[in-house]
C-alpha cells in the first residue's frame, strides 16, 4: 500500500493471531470483499460474544468495529483468525478490526484533526486487493468532514472508508461514493432515527448492502460486498 502524505503512528495493540477460524470459510470468488461495521457501545453495548455471533452468522472477510475495548481482544483467542485495535488517546475504546484471513500488512493508525474533548485516530487496513480505512468520526459536523478529508488523502486510489460517521446529510468528498446501506442505522435520544454508519467507496463496486437486525448496541452493523472496478 502506498500512502499518498506520512502518517503518524500511535501506540496501538499489536495483531494477535489466533488459530485458524473455528467455522467453515472458504475464500470468495473473484475479488469480491465482504466487510461488516459495528459500533459495539463501548462496555455497555455488544460483548465479544455478540461479535462472534455475528460474525458465525455473516461470515465476513473483514469485521471493522468502533467504540471497541479490551475485552474485544479476546476475539482470536475465541475464534481464531486475525485481530488488531487501535485504541483513542485517552479512552477505554478505540477501533478493531478481525479478519479470517492475514493481513496483507499490520494495520496502521493514523491520527485524524482533534476535537475539544476527543482525539481521533482511524485504522487502515490493507486487504491485498482494497485498502479500508476504519472510522468513528467527531460529532461537529465541520470537524467530521476535515476528518474524512485527512483520511482520503492517506489512502490509494482503490479504497472504502467505512464506520460510524457521526454526519448528517452527504459527506461531500470528491470522487468518492456512499454505497452504504440507506436504512436508518441509529436511534437519536432513542426517538430519531438516522444513518451514522456508512461506507464511501472509490474504485470499487457494490455488490450487495444491508443493515443488520442486531440490537445488541445502540448502533446496527451494516454489511457491504464490495469488488474493484475493471
Amino acid at each position: 500500500m502506498t500512502l499518498a502524505r506520512p502518517y503518524l503512528r500511535l501506540p496501538s495493540i499489536q495483531p494477535r493471531h489466533g488459530t485458524p477460524p473455528q467455522m467453515d470459510l472458504t475464500p470468495r470468488e473473484g475479488e469480491a470483499i465482504k466487510i461488516v461495521s459495528w459500533n459495539l457501545l463501548r462496555r455497555i453495548g455488544a460483548t465479544v460474544r455478540d461479535v462472534i455471533d455475528l460474525i458465525r452468522v455473516e461470515r465476513p472477510d473483514l469485521m471493522l468495529m468502533q467504540e471497541a475495548t479490551v475485552e474485544i481482544d479476546a476475539l482470536p483467542t475465541l475464534i481464531g483468525g486475525h485481530y488488531a485495535r487501535s485504541p483513542l488517546p485517552g479512552r477505554i475504546h478505540g477501533l478493531a478490526c478481525w479478519s479470517p484471513w492475514p493481513y496483507r500488512r499490520q494495520p496502521l493508525t493514523c491520527t485524524l484533526p482533534a476535537g475539544t474533548l476527543i482525539r481521533r485516530v482511524a485504522q487502515i487496513v490493507d486487504c491485498g486487493t482494497v485498502t479500508v480505512a476504519n472510522v468513528h468520526l467527531s460529532h461537529g459536523q465541520l470537524l467530521n468532514r476535515r476528518q474524512l478529508r485527512r483520511v482520503v488523502q492517506i489512502l490509494p486510489h482503490q479504497a472504502a472508508i467505512l464506520g460510524d460517521f457521526n454526519q448528517v446529510g452527504p459527506a461531500l468528498i470528491r470522487h468518492f461514493h456512499d454505497v452504504g446501506p440507506r436504512e436508518p442505522t441509529h436511534r437519536m435520544a432513542d426517538m430519531l432515527p438516522i444513518r451514522l454508519d456508512r461506507c464511501l467507496v472509490r474504485g470499487l463496486t457494490c455488490i450487495e448492502r444491508h443493515v443488520i437486525e442486531n440490537y445488541a448496541s445502540d448502533h446496527r452493523p451494516i454489511s457491504v460486498l464490495l469488488r474493484p472496478m475493471r
